[in-house]
């Protein structure tokens, strides 16, 4: 199986290398790193590192840039897909362990953790309302969908060619929430999802979204579930909740 690692980047010249040293070498296959109009030097550091670097002329956003990640990755040939945070923030020694419950056929989606327990999410640097608003939309996602997710706001996440081929994610936000809509449209669509615990890093380099974004964030994910019930009850459709025809 061919496995590709994304890197959805913006000022990411700092971390950069720290991650890539981090992912095992010979659990995949390429790293494409997509740049969102960095201000730093990323992207000089990326192809100096020999990554097939992409680059967007203006600037799309955390989903924008996802777009393009996935985009490359199937014209590339992925079998499996792992988007890595070039920041820092994630572990990105878990990558052959998340790609190979995909690969392996137990889950279509595999997220990375981060909520172990309350005292390691805090200790690792993660904002107690961050904590606070992670754990309640857990809480509603879960139980809306039916799935039992130890959070669904992790950005380390695996994803079968399968996945990526059926849900329509091109329909989707260019801004944070395009991850809240990718995982309700996965469990729409009757995916397997599952995670496994990875640690918690926040410092000054690790992108992060302030309060008043989280917000807004927050009161998107309601809608969103809002959505997906009325979708599942047939009260409503929602053709981005729909699997792509093939």
């Amino acid at each position: 199986m061919k496995i590709i690692a994304v890197l959805p980047a913006y000022n990411a010249e700092k971390t950069l290398e720290k991650t890539l040293n981090d992912i095992p070498k010979g659990s995949v296959s390429e790293v494409i790193l997509v740049d969102d109009c960095s201000k730093d030097g990323t992207v000089e550091l990326s192809r100096k590192l020999g990554l097939r670097t992409v680059v967007h002329e203006k600037n799309l956003g955390y989903g924008g840039n996802q777009k393009t990640c996935y985009t490359e990755a199937l014209k590339r040939g992925a079998d499996i897909v792992i988007m890595i945070h070039p920041d820092y923030q994630y572990d990105a020694r878990l990558t052959p362990l998340m790609t190979s419950l995909v690969a392996s056929g137990v889950c279509d989606v595999v997220l990375g953790n981060r909520i172990r327990t309350r005292r390691e999410a805090l200790e690792g640097g993660m904002p107690f309302y961050k904590y606070i608003f992670n754990r309640f939309l857990t809480i509603l996602e879960n139980s809306s969908t039916g799935q039992n997710l130890g959070e669904w706001h992790s950005g380390l996440r695996a994803y079968s060619r399968k996945v990526l081929e059926t849900v329509r994610w091109e329909m989707n936000s260019d801004d944070f929430v395009f991850d809240q809509q990718f995982l309700i449209q996965a469990a729409s669509c009757r995916f397997r999802l599952g995670d496994i615990p990875v640690a918690v890093r926040y410092f000054p380099e690790a992108s992060s979204i302030n309060f008043k974004r989280s917000v807004v964030y927050g009161f998107s994910t309601l809608l969103l579930l809002c959505q997906y019930f009325l979708q599942k009850s047939r009260l409503a459709r929602f053709k981005f909740l729909t699997p792509k025809k093939r």
